[in-house]
């Protein structure tokens, strides 16, 4: 293993390399284009230089496609060219501090890239000769020079995370504060985009969603696939829909803009959603000065240039001429009508393509590009999210010198140790601090650290874990040390709010490396340990779930007892990066020092992946614990040594361990794991903490693991009689342990 990780970062870093794009801190010197929201109009010189732009960018996205036509593949070409125009516009709002800009349907990027490189952001050549071919022009929306660091993947995701982001650069930058998030007419009526669009409502988020209303999904026509109106549902959430022709009218659409940054300072999130409108075939081919294209095209098949038709607000395959009367006689139903979701210009005539009217720039439009190429170039600095690992918000020991922690006279609830490390965090940096909830702050008990903070930094979604988990996503994308946690039942991480990790595998960084974020993810009640809830209620694949997403963690926590939990979350905070932490609910001994009634841990402790809590002289056996079984393994040490076989017993903290670990361990004759969680079954193989362990002592001869093999029936009592079912006791360790 170790042989194949060492290979793969050689690979690694040669691609890093070969990607001249992407780096650690990037300053590019650009076309000085911009916006002036505050404007009664689109001035005529930035109407006339915004068009030439489009044009330009729409001529590098068809070259790319020809290119990649060479090597047989195609794209989304159409969505590509649709994105462009609109996507120029936000890109001249964009100041790259307090106004920002997403872009929901992933699969536009090759109009993304495109209009970057018609600005001066990428290189054209790199744009044309390497889109779908290399790490940096990848087939979906992704950070580079000029980009969004939010990378697009599933559809919908982007509107609560977009949402997530606006909140948090608002606490930063006040009024100036705006997301522009461009988004398919797909996406809209996945359930993370309505909770995205309510909780935009409810938080009074500065954000502005720009619906692209083609009218083509992936498989049919919009009215095939989903034959609703998107409006009047995503009005009845509490967001303002601002009604236009035609995202392509350039006059139209900077109005909307100026509209929706106004509601976004007064705190109303809009969409601009264009209406599209009714005109003849004839009528629609000399409005886009493709008369000719028209006539033939009808006459291949049969049509009318008379026939009145349904003309969508964005247009698919814009500026393609040939394309796109396809595109407008397929949503139609027209003969000759052809869908462009999925394709390019595989077999097609690039140079025909290329020479359209609709991509000849005009005498004012090709002025007021060189006018901009004249002026002083728009200089714009961007850097890579902080490594993990890198000095976030840190508590000192004098910061919390009055905390008063559980000792080891009584029980007591792990939560009660994070509660007190939220509120020391929150305490000493209220206005760096986010707590997103979900209507379960008495339980995961997050709610006095929340009470802190100020109110727009207290978010309440509800029963909406999905969209919760992504909200605290689109927070860690604001600069500078924060403090983003969110905290449900670990049941509901684990089943419908994986989105919010699954958002980590496509978040690139602009240094090339795709990583989590700079997120806690609280899973609360995990394991068999969560009070006398029905079985099926109970969080059991915890260790699973964290071991999955463990290349994009910085840690993973599983505290032991209430003062791990007060240590992990501390670190958590003062380290920038993702993290999770897994906290049981039910009240467990407070874990003492070997031969003493002290706390095995004190306040003022730094984190560390293990503690050793027993070491017996001549121990040739150990057990290592993971989370709330711990003290079970500690007693079993004692016992076991007691008996006359010395038993060290190490308590794992959470995740990764050093690679030095494992080394250690395999000196031991015998090696126990005990873990709260699913460790599967013959049929499925070991997983889990005991499978970590068991593929990193491959080879050892005497293993054995302790933890829920089959969990579909259990009793619904005590969590002690509930580990005597799956066998995980002092005495069930001590069989082990003494056998000969």
């Amino acid at each position: 293993m170790s042989g194949l990780s060492r290979a793969q970062g050689a690979r690694n870093a040669e691609l890093l390399r070969q990607s001249p794009t992407l780096g650690a801190a990037l300053t590019s010197t650009v076309l000085p284009f911009t916006v002036d929201l505050s404007k009664p109009d689109l001035t005529a010189a930035a109407d006339a230089a915004l068009a030439g732009l489009e044009k330009t960018a729409a001529r590098i996205a068809i070259e790319s496609l020809v290119s990649l036509a060479k090597d047989g593949d195609i794209d989304h070409l159409g969505g590509g060219l649709e994105l462009i125009g609109p996507l120029l516009m936000t890109l001249g709002v964009t100041d790259y501090q307090g106004r920002q800009f997403a872009i929901e349907h992933g699969h536009t990027s090759i109009g993304y890239y495109s209009a970057l490189a018609a600005l001066g952001f990428l290189p054209r050549e790199r744009v044309i000769d390497h889109f779908r071919r290399s790490l940096d022009m990848a087939g979906h929306v992704l950070w580079v020079p000029g980009g969004t660091p939010l990378g697009s993947g599933r559809l919908g995701v982007m509107v609560p995370v977009a949402t997530g982001w606006s909140i948090g650069l608002r606490s930063k930058h006040g009024q100036d504060a705006l997301v522009v998030c461009h988004t398919g007419d797909a996406g809209w009526v996945s359930g993370q985009a309505m909770n995205g669009f309510i909780t935009a409502s409810i938080q009074k988020a500065p954000v502005v969603f720009v619906m692209h209303r083609n009218h083509i999904q992936l498989s049919g026509t919009t009215a095939r696939i989903m034959d609703r109106d998107p409006r009047p549902i995503i009005a009845s959430l509490g967001v303002e829909i601002l009604e236009i022709e035609s995202l392509h009218n350039r006059q139209d659409l900077f109005r909307a803009y100026a509209h929706a940054a106004a509601a976004a300072r007064a705190g109303t999130p809009t969409l601009i959603y264009p209406v599209g409108n009714a005109v003849t075939i004839a009528d629609f081919a000399a409005q886009h000065g493709i008369s000719d294209s028209a006539t033939h095209f009808c006459a291949r098949h049969n049509v009318s240039l008379d026939t009145r038709v349904t003309v969508p607000g964005s247009l698919m395959s814009y500026r393609d001429d040939h394309a796109m009367l396809e595109c407008l006689f397929y949503v139609n139903e027209l003969p000759g009508g052809e869908a462009h979701h999925d394709g390019g210009m595989k077999g097609r005539d690039g140079a025909r393509t290329l020479a359209n009217p609709m991509l000849a720039l005009s005498s004012a439009e090709h002025d007021a590009v060189e006018q901009l190429r004249r002026s002083a170039p728009r200089v714009v600095e961007q850097k890579a999210r902080p490594a993990a690992g890198t000095p976030n918000l840190v508590v000192t020991p004098n910061d919390i010198r009055d905390v008063a922690l559980p000792g080891t006279d009584k029980t007591a609830s792990v939560r009660a140790g994070t509660e007190a490390a939220y509120v020391a965090i929150a305490r000493k940096f209220p206005e760096q601090c986010f707590f997103v909830s979900c209507d379960l702050n008495p339980s995961t008990k997050l709610g006095k650290a929340a009470a802190l903070v100020p109110k727009t930094h207290r978010i309440e979604m509800s029963i909406q874990e999905q969209a919760a988990t992504l909200v605290n996503d689109g927070l860690a994308f604001v600069d500078g040390r924060q403090f983003n946690a969110f905290a449900t039942f670990s049941a509901f991480m684990e089943g419908i709010a994986r989105e919010g990790f699954e958002f980590w595998r496509y978040q690139r960084n602009l240094n090339g490396v795709n990583e989590g974020l700079n997120v806690l993810m609280h899973l609360a009640h995990v394991g068999a340990c969560t009070g006398r809830d029905h079985f099926s209620g109970w969080s059991l694949d915890w260790v699973n779930l964290a071991l999955g997403y463990l290349p994009y963690l910085h840690r993973f926590y599983a505290p032991a007892d209430a003062r791990a939990g007060f240590i992990a979350i501390l670190d958590a905070a003062a380290h920038y990066g993702g993290h999770i932490a897994a906290i049981p609910r039910d009240n467990l001994p407070v874990l003492t020092r070997q031969g003493s009634h002290e706390p095995l841990w004190q306040a003022s402790d730094g984190w560390t992946p293990t503690t050793v809590a027993r070491k017996h002289a001549g121990a040739r056996n150990v057990i290592l614990a993971l989370g709330a079984p711990a003290f079970v393994a500690v007693n079993a040490a004692d016992r076991a040594s007691q008996a006359g076989t010395p038993t060290d017993a190490i308590v794992v903290n959470g995740l990764p361990l050093p690679e030095t670990c494992f080394a250690e361990i395999a000196s031991y004759q015998r090696v126990l794991t005990i873990e709260d969680g699913l460790i599967g079954s013959p049929s499925s193989g070991l997983r889990g903490f005991a499978g970590l362990v068991a593929s990193s002592l491959r080879g050892h001869a005497d293993l054995h693991h302790f933890g829920i093999v089959d969990p579909s029936v259990a009793p619904s009592e005590h969590y002690v009689k509930v580990w005597e079912h799956f066998g995980m006791t002092e005495a069930d360790l001590l069989r082990v342990l003494t056998a000969k």
